[in-house]
This record gives structure tokens, sequence and C-alpha cells, in this order.
């Protein structure tokens, strides 16, 4: 008795592939809408504001201007020229970035502590100054500092920046150097490093992403800050936020100085952040897995 073969069938009687399905076009298309609402939510104030700058305030209060109408530069010429937003400027940039620089000394070594030593306790005693308001803290800093007469000077900023930018490095770094290998460390003692050493030659340049995270958003906090500018600042000492209320009167607000000011205030810190923005994501998602 023969074996049947079965020879294996001719293109022409292989069955034919089934289509694939085309995709919902609708899903597209609700995605495009939801992702412009999105943007048009956050960037149309924005486009209000830059364009407020540039009217009257006869022009501001007019509905049929709000798109066509014709620009003027008095706003930034009353915002610069009278009002001295260079010195206020040159305040904010220097009470934020020794503010930064301070809170990076000291959390910088203390995250790494923390880190290795596993201080749980002690992190948890430095995050309650990010979850007690800042609002029941400004009474009893007034009196101590104004017994110590600081209230007004560039330390009493800087000293109430760095209760804001401290606790962030401090967090942002813990979870940085949680999620670097130890053996490193080890492997740089065995060379002949000693733990300081090894912390400041292998492990620190290592975590420079995590370091510049920490800056630029420690940064962008103490330029905004406002609370603690508003009550500890003097007059020679105003910062950019507290200086916008100069143009906010009893009787009237002169809204196109507001509106220039407030973009003075809002176009550097926007541009900081959208050269920046790669640091900050790669140092965010650096310490996302651990080993």
């Amino acid at each position: 008795m023969t074996a049947m073969t079965t020879s294996p069938p001719s293109a022409t009687e292989r069955p034919a592939p089934t289509p694939r399905k085309k995709p919902f076009p609708w899903a597209g298309i609700g995605r495009g809408l939801g992702i412009a609402a999105i943007v048009i939510t956050f960037v149309a104030p924005l486009l209000w504001m830059l364009s407020a700058s540039f009217k009257t305030n006869v022009d501001i209060y007019d509905s049929s201007k709000a798109i066509f109408f014709s620009p003027t530069l008095d706003n930034y010429h009353t915002v610069f020229a009278q009002a001295q937003y260079a010195k206020y400027i040159w305040n904010s940039f220097f009470v934020s970035l020794v503010a930064t620089l301070l809170s990076l000394v000291l959390a910088v070594p203390a995250a790494y502590s923390m880190s290795r030593f596993s201080m749980k306790r002690s992190a948890m005693v430095v995050l309650l100054a990010r979850i007690i308001p800042g609002v029941s803290l400004l009474v009893p800093w007034y009196l101590v500092f104004a017994q110590l007469q600081l209230v007004g000077t560039y330390t009493v900023l800087i000293m109430s920046m760095m209760f804001v930018s401290l606790p962030l490095i401090l967090y942002i770094m813990i979870s940085y150097f949680d999620s670097m290998p130890e053996e490193l460390e080890e492997s740089a003692q065995v060379d002949g490093l000693t733990a300081i050493g090894a912390f400041l030659r292998v492990t620190l340049p290592l975590s420079m992403p995590g370091v510049a995270t920490a800056t630029i958003l420690s940064f962008i906090f103490a330029w905004n800050n406002f609370l603690f500018a508003l009550v500890l600042s003097g007059a020679d000492t105003k910062t950019l936020p507290v200086a916008i209320f100069d143009f906010v009167g009893y009787a009237s607000i002169d809204w196109g100085g507001l509106m220039a000011a407030a973009v003075i205030v809002t176009l550097p810190i926007m541009l900081f952040a959208l050269f920046t923005q790669k640091y900050i994501v790669s140092g965010l998602t650096a310490g996302a897995t651990k080993g």
C-alpha cells in the first residue's frame, strides 16, 4: 500500500490574505482637536497678554480692537524709563541665582547622604517644608528678621527663596542618587579613593543631569516667588513679581503697563525653560528606573 503524498498548493490555490482594517479616521481627527484645544487654552492668555502690552488702555477695553489695532511702545517705555524695571530685573536675577547656588551646595550632599544611608525620617522632616503653607511662616519670619534689622535686604530674600529651593533640589537628587548603583563608588574606593573622593570624582559627575534639572526648576521657582518677596523686600530690593503691582492703584489699573510688565516677567523665564527643556526631561526621567 503506497503512501499518498500531497503537493503544496500552488500560488493560485493559496487563500488570499485578509485585508487589514483601516484605522478609524475620526480617531486622528479627535486627537488633533484635543491637542488643539489644549494648546489654545494655554496659549490664548499669553497671546492676549502680549497683544495688550502694545495697546493703550482705551484699546484694551474696546472689543472691536481685540485683533486689529494700532500698536504702541508707550507701555514698555513707561516700564523701563519710569518704573526702573532694569533694577527689578537685576534684583530677581541676583536673588534667584544666589538662592539656587546656595541650595545646591547644601542640598546635593544632604541628598546623597540621605540616599546612601536610608535617612527616610530626615527626608520626611525636610518634606514638611514643602507641605507647610508659606503664609503661615511669614508673620514669625517678619518679626524675627525685623528684630535683626534684615527686612528689606538681599539676605532675607535669599534665605526665604532657599526655603522653597532647598527641599525641591533635595527630593530631586534623592531619587536620582537612589537610581545610581553603589558598586561604582565601591570600585572607586577599591582603587584608593576615599568616600568623599568617590562622591566628588565619580558620583557627582554622573549625577549632573539631575543637578541640571534641580538647578533649572529651582531658579524658575525662585524667579516666580511672590509671597515672600512681597512681605520681606524693600524699595531697593523689590523683585519683578512684586514690582508688577505698582501699576495697580486704588482708583484705576494701568492695564497696558501691567501687561508690559507681565511680559517682561514671563518672557525671560519662558525662553529659559524652552531652551533647557531637554535637560529637565532627561534629568527627571534618568532617575525613573533603578539599577
